[in-house]
């Protein structure tokens, strides 16, 4: 793990060094053609310019140099032109400097300062990666589960003060700022080597839009969109073969729906038209349930146990064979249907919300016959 992000921060190193050089090459260009030209004519030229023989290459790289910083050593030559270029490079190297090569050394080395670019250049160096592209709250909730999962990821957004930034930053996931519209901005965020983009704003064609844009410049690429609209999600799964088009309205309805319910659900989803569901229930003193084994249970309620809390144990595969007592808790995958068997069958009591209550003419009746308290 620490090899592979030596190699990335290392990558990434050359790569941002590269746009700066590219950045201020003409700088450079003119610094090093300054150099060149203080060097030859040192070497062919001094001292006196007459064909006698000059300085060393070394020492004449030296001293050119120094004379670009206003530092030279050697005396004043007598040639006119060595005098000429004695005049003519420490102004010329001090332009240089001053408009290019001051600002690149700052760069260079207080990368800091350039955050976005850094971020560019860490993002070029990812592959089989995740692209997700709106870090809102949504945004913001998947990049946690994919990291949690090991995938490696990449963020797109808009919006500079969002305030998931910094967060999802500390959790060295590169983070590009700008419009995913923009094909610049997914060739940065290397969509063209990723395996997947998550596409979560909150504007539905929005959304569509860059998952076009993604799946051209990688056919191959698994796409997921956010839609709010779910007419519009099937629409889009079916007229532009992204199967994994989500409606937030579709997806949410179960949940609120299922939450209504005395079922202790913490998850529910659609399969096709079959609204599934991820629910706990414990099995009380007396139930019918205690004795039954796991496969009874699965068999008699048709539904999957994903995993069985005892005295002392805690198993996510549990046996078929593990016979249940009073106090173990489950947690199945079922129907709402299963559920409310299920809960019936394990002695579970309804909430008191939904306990039965008294009628008005009940009420009424004991306020009637119930003694009065004295007023003295």
């Amino acid at each position: 793990m620490l090899s592979h992000r030596f190699r990335r921060n290392l990558g990434a190193l050359w790569r941002d060094t590269r746009v700066l050089i590219n950045k201020f090459r003409i700088s450079l260009l003119l610094f090093v053609a300054l150099i060149c030209i203080g060097t030859l004519s040192l070497h062919y030229l001094y001292p006196d310019g007459l064909g006698a023989e000059g300085l060393d290459w070394v020492p004449a790289l030296y001293h050119a140099i120094t004379l670009v910083f206003f530092q030279c050593a050697l005396d004043f030559p007598t040639a006119p032109e060595l005098q000429i270029l004695f005049f003519a490079i420490p102004p010329i190297g001090l332009a240089v400097v001053a408009d290019g090569l001051l600002r690149f050394g700052t760069a260079l080395f207080n990368r800091r300062q350039r955050k976005e670019a850094w971020q560019v250049a860490v993002a070029s160096t990812y592959r089989d990666h995740t692209v997700v592209c709106g870090l809102g709250r949504v945004g913001y909730r998947v990049v946690n589960v994919l990291l949690s999962l090991g995938e490696e990821i990449v963020g797109i957004e808009l919006d500079a003060d969002c305030p998931f930034l910094e967060k999802i930053r500390q959790t060295k996931v590169p983070v590009l700022l700008g419009d995913a519209r923009q094909r610049e901005m997914l060739e940065q965020a290397r969509v063209e080597q990723a395996s997947a983009i998550v596409v979560c704003t909150e504007n539905d064609l929005t959304n569509l839009a860059i998952a076009l844009d993604a799946r051209e410049i990688n056919p191959e690429i698994k796409v997921v969109m956010r839609m709010f609209d779910e007419h519009l999600a099937e629409k889009v799964r079916c007229g532009f073969d992204i199967h994994t088009a989500f409606s937030t309205s579709a997806l949410a309805a179960p949940v609120f729906a299922a939450a209504a319910t005395r079922a202790q659900i913490d998850h529910s989803f659609y399969v096709d038209d079959l609204l599934m569901n991820v629910a706990r229930t414990t099995i009380s003193p007396g139930s019918a349930l205690e004795g039954y084994t796991i496969a009874q249970v699965e068999r008699r309620f048709d539904i999957s146990v994903i995993l069985y809390r005892g005295a002392d144990t805690l198993d996510l595969h549990p046996s078929p064979d593990i016979a249940l007592h009073a106090g173990d808790h489950l947690v199945v995958f079922a129907s709402l249907e299963a559920l409310a068997d299920l809960q019936r069958m394990s002695g579970e009591q309804p909430s008191p919300a939904r306990g039965k209550r008294d009628s008005p003419r009940r009420r009424w009746l004991k306020r009637l016959f119930s003694p009065r308290k004295s007023t003295e």
